[in-house]
């Protein structure tokens, strides 16, 4: 087929069906197609971590909308971890209300879809990101000097190593939690400069838990563990993990030593090897980048910004290219590729064209749930999905930086063009 972008390897088939394949099987369950709804948070939920109107109301349009498997937003395992007052956060307290989340997906899906989706939730730590309180009260592994020329945090205070294994704890009790309210599995989150993943270049952090390749992924090693231990054998253990800051090394990882904007995947290959062969990981999440600081790796955007660093479709194509030489080294894993809301109209050819070419089994998408969460069911009604697209304007991530409840701005303006005018411009 000719190359539907000159210039870029991109993977680009008219034909949808491969999306709507259901042969994708995770720890013995098969899901029903291959559109994975991403973990994009809203913060709109209750102050103590339950499930807002706003939330409810993603989550059944999400349920109605037709995908394989809805990978529900981040959940702080802690408190002090919370990204925002308004972060879903899973404790014994909040236990009824995902309960009662993960019922409602399951009911409504099977109403309109005659499936029940597979439904995962995100467990994290945001980190040096954390704001509980409104405040921020950044947790951090390390003093990242290149992170702190652009984002400075003067307040910050770097966590111990029992405080790391406290968070291993943790990360298992939640784990419980998860399967106790009839999650299908859980995502130990180790993406976009939050603790977890900022742990993996801790390259000068002292202790257990910085320097080596081994120090550095103790922590989500042993979260793995802690979940696997509290868990049942059918319970499905995942991350969405950064594969590459995009930071200069030693202040990112996945860098070449040498050039620090060019991915090397040696230890992100590493890591996926232990996490699979020792500790039951079924699927993996490919991510890249950080949004607080370099959100043109990991969400290219039709924005003069983005622009002006680079062509967002090589961003689209490095994204890309990271999930598929995942991918290649671990063919039988399920591996979830994102990326793609800035081909706009094209979203989902890419990602069918991934899908077919074997670049990765599955396709997530983000900010195009937040602005058409029924276009897995547009897909297979009519085959195609017209002009039902996020049109990449990231207005999205700019409610979120603003404090804001996020949601789309054009598609669903609503609810979202009101909080917009007021809150971001």
């Amino acid at each position: 087929m000719k190359n539907q972008y000159p210039g870029f390897e991109i993977p680009y088939s008219p034909d949808l069906s491969p999306l709507l394949d259901g042969t994708v099987e995770i720890n013995g369950r098969t899901l029903a197609n291959r559109i994975v709804i991403q973990p994009m948070e809203g913060a709109d939920g209750e102050l103590d971590g339950s499930f807002g109107e706003l939330t409810v109301r993603r989550y059944h349009r999400y349920a109605a909308g037709g995908a394989g498997l809805i990978w529900l937003e981040a959940a702080s395992v802690v408190h002090e971890g919370r990204a925002n007052p308004r972060q879903l956060y899973l404790c014994e307290a909040t236990l009824d209300s995902f309960k009662r989340m993960v019922d409602d997906i399951k009911s409504i899906s099977l109403k309109e879809n005659g499936f029940e989706p597979v439904i995962l939730v995100q467990l994290t730590h945001s980190g040096r990101w954390s704001k509980p309180e409104h405040a921020s009260a950044p947790l951090i592994a390390y003093e990242n000097l290149e992170i702190d020329k652009i984002r400075p945090l003067p307040n910050a205070v770097i966590i111990s190593d029992e405080y790391c294994k406290k968070l291993e704890e943790m990360h298992g009790k939640a784990a419980a939690l998860a399967e106790k309210a009839g999650f299908d599995g859980a995502d130990i989150k180790s993406c976009h400069g939050y603790l977890l993943g900022e742990m993996f270049s801790a390259y000068s952090r002292p202790g257990s838990y910085g320097g080596s390749f081994d120090n550095r992924m103790r922590l989500i090693i042993n979260c793995f563990a802690a979940a696997k231990a509290d868990t049942t054998k059918n319970f499905i253990l995942t991350t969405r993990m950064n594969a590459y800051d995009g930071l200069v090394y030693p202040w990112g990882f996945g860098v070449n030593e040498k050039d620090g904007l060019k991915p090397d995947l040696t230890e992100t290959f590493k890591l996926i090897d232990i996490l699979t062969t020792q500790y039951g990981m079924s699927i993996v999440n490919m991510t890249a980048g950080i949004p607080y600081l370099n959100p043109h790796i990991n969400r290219p955007a039709n924005t003069k910004i983005n622009k002006s660093i680079e062509d967002p479709m090589k961003g689209v194509e490095r994204i890309l290219g990271i999930a598929r030489d995942v991918q290649r080294k671990f063919p039988n894993l399920p591996v979830v590729a994102s990326g793609f809301a800035y081909l706009q109209r094209d979203t989902f050819a890419v990602g069918a064209g991934i899908i077919k070419e074997n670049w990765a089994m599955l396709a997530g998408f983000g900010r195009q749930g937040f602005a058409y969460p029924n276009f897995a069911a547009h897909i297979k009604e009519n085959g195609n999905v017209e002009q039902k697209h996020c049109v990449a304007c990231a207005k999205c991530s700019d409610l979120l930086r603003a404090g804001a409840t996020s949601g789309c701005v054009v598609r669903d303006s609503k609810i979202y063009a009101e909080i917009f005018q007021k809150q971001v411009k």
